[in-house]
């Protein structure tokens, strides 16, 4: 069951071709274009058939989008990161990969970019937005461990 009110959809409305707006319960509606990853990943191309996509419907429990059951559906904590980072923002999973691509703990990445341990948890669950500072923080912090190495 998913818990989390920022990646859980309520609402749902298809724009042909092949976009979706998408509301959470935490009231963020948030438009999504899905054609850059339906050419992108063959995994999605059945996306591009109009009439397939029209079919988009959330799941019981507003964790899913889907398409075709068991074959062709997309997570909610997935697509609220794909909408972020279309709109401009920076997407819990950028984050999230910064610390692996370093191998940072919680503990060393909040102190690399300046935010308590808690708040980095906010930031990669995705219940807290991330300040473009914040990403400016990891950026910066990658070219002074390229100058030290």
């Amino acid at each position: 069951m998913i818990h989390d009110r920022h990646h859980t959809i309520i609402a749902l409305t298809v724009r042909p071709p092949c976009a979706l707006t998408l509301t959470f319960a935490d009231g963020v509606t948030m438009p999504l274009d899905l054609a850059p990853f339906a050419n992108l990943y063959p995994a999605l191309a059945a996306l591009k058939d109009p009439a397939l996509f029209a079919t988009a419907r959330v799941d019981g429990l507003g964790g899913y989008v889907i398409w075709i059951d068991d074959d062709l559906e997309m997570a909610a904590d997935n697509l609220r990161n794909m909408a972020v980072e279309q709109s401009g923002g920076i997407g819990n999973e950028r984050l999230s990969n910064w610390m692996h691509k370093h191998g940072l703990t919680q503990e060393r990445a909040a102190d690399a970019v300046g935010v308590s341990r808690r708040m980095l948890n906010y930031y990669l669950s995705g219940a807290k937005a991330i300040p473009k500072t914040v990403w400016l923080a990891c950026l910066g912090w990658e070219v002074l461990e390229e100058l030290h190495a």
